[in-house]
């Protein structure tokens, strides 16, 4: 297993998976690391849901415009939240705790984030009163990009105000 400086250096996003099934104990270490992220005044407001079903994989896949990848990973956790507010903030930093923890683990994913929300919460049995944010496909990745591309610390980091350069 990676450390955590390296799997950030490193994830990478997938968008074709190899059938392989990821094991249980990965999926509790992906679900733990959304678990034990901070959130909101320690709400923890988030429901977790693991599909690893084969018929309901496609369903989702076909329900979501931006990942009907989606169909052909070996698993998928739904990410619902209970508390509108902070919502997104809260789910993102599960989200990306799962992508890392993941992905030091050899699992890739992807955040879908375009799908009709009404037909899956139906279909995941998710209450109306509650946010889903993503259905995210996990698996061991197939085809992965040529690397990573990132603008570099000078372009995007400044020093006290804007404009002023952050100069490690």
């Amino acid at each position: 297993m990676m450390d955590v400086h390296e799997s950030i250096k490193t994830c990478m996003v997938a968008r074709a998976f190899r059938s392989d099934p990821v094991p249980p104990a990965v999926i509790t270490k992906i679900l733990e690391a959304a678990r034990l992220c901070q959130s909101q005044r320690n709400r923890q407001a988030w429901h977790f849901i693991v599909i690893e079903d084969r018929a309901m994989l496609g369903q989702l896949g076909a329900l979501a415009s931006s990942g009907p990848f989606l169909a052909d990973a070996p698993l998928a956790i739904a990410v619902a939240m209970e508390v509108p507010k902070f919502a997104q903030v809260d789910a993102g930093r599960a989200i990306q705790s799962m992508t890392l923890a993941a992905w030091a683990e050899g699992v890739a994913n992807c955040y879908v984030g375009s799908f009709d929300t009404n037909q899956v919460k139906s279909l995941l049995g998710i209450p109306a009163t509650m946010e889903l944010i993503s259905v995210l496909p996990f698996g061991y990745p197939g085809k992965m990009p040529r690397g990573k591309r990132r603008k570099p610390l000078r372009e995007i980091a400044h020093r006290g105000r804007f404009g002023t350069p952050f100069e490690g």
